[in-house]
């Protein structure tokens, strides 16, 4: 690509975050980040810090719609994700659009905040899975959001694997299941952390280092957000996972740290790393 060529096109469905250390805020400086050009349609506006989710208002369904028709009919979009959803309303006016385009998308089930805060009503998960999810290239779930879709817990190497393979097969799709909070599960901290990709009927791990960090508000929509920019770019799924994953652990590894009015530390993603 020379300097005069015009960058690929990644699009981000996704809630505002007015930290801005996830959701829609998060996934520009991510697109940036990796030279991809990101285009934007908003689900709702959330007032949040790292520590808790105060309010969320959702944008109409007509005006979301819009907002998708506007762009897709316009630009040469190379891949879409989807980040914060919250209802079914929205969930089935996404569906009805994305359909109809053959971009990759890439499908991160926000349902739970990192503080703990519910994202999502529970009418909107079965319509997720009904839906959306047949129609994604990849799905990014958590442990948390990989029990709910499954309906049991996740405590275990093995039980990952399974869980990785399960939904994977369920919804025709790849799915990388994150294994951050594996070591919740078992009150400890392991050096090692350990995500699973399952693609075209492949199991792989990608082993990574734990980081000891109060806070990692926003991992999950940046990962998505690097994967969706690589794709975008060409890049092959297992490629993009793989890249993504060791960028995110500089981003990680080089967060900032502020402290707030209570002499509390925050920490945000260096996205620039």
């Amino acid at each position: 690509m020379t300097s005069s060529s015009p960058p690929p096109i990644a699009l981000t469905i996704a809630g505002s975050d007015c930290c801005s250390g996830a959701g829609i805020q998060a996934d520009l400086k991510t697109f940036t980040h990796h030279r991809v050009h990101g285009l934007t349609a908003l689900t709702c506006v959330v007032a949040e810090n790292p520590r808790e989710v105060l309010s969320i208002h959702e944008v109409p369904v007509l005006t979301l719609q819009h907002q998708l028709k506007a762009l897709l009919d316009t630009y040469p979009v190379g891949a879409i994700k989807t980040g914060m959803l919250y209802s079914r309303p929205h969930i089935i006016a996404i569906a009805e659009i994305l359909k109809e385009t053959q971009r990759p998308l890439i499908i991160d089930p926000v349902m739970v905040a990192t503080s703990g805060s519910s994202l999502i009503d529970q009418a909107a998960i079965e319509t997720y899975k009904d839906d959306l999810f047949p129609l994604a290239a990849l799905l990014t779930p958590n442990l948390p959001e990989a029990s709910t879709i499954l309906g049991r817990t996740i405590q275990t190497l093995d039980e990952m694997e399974a869980a990785c393979s399960e939904i994977a097969t369920t919804y025709s799709t790849s799915c990388l299941l994150k294994g951050g909070h594996l070591s919740d599960s078992n009150n400890n901290h392991p050096d090692e952390i350990i995500d699973i990709l399952y693609h075209q009927g492949e199991l792989t791990h990608f082993q990574h280092a734990h980081f000891d960090i109060p806070c990692t508000h926003g991992t999950g929509c940046t990962l998505s957000a690097a994967i969706t920019a690589h794709l975008a770019t060409g890049e092959t799924l297992p490629k993009s996972c793989q890249k993504s994953i060791d960028w995110l652990q500089n981003v990680i590894r080089s967060s900032h740290r502020w402290l707030a009015k209570d002499k509390d530390a925050l920490y945000g993603l260096n996205h620039w790393a």
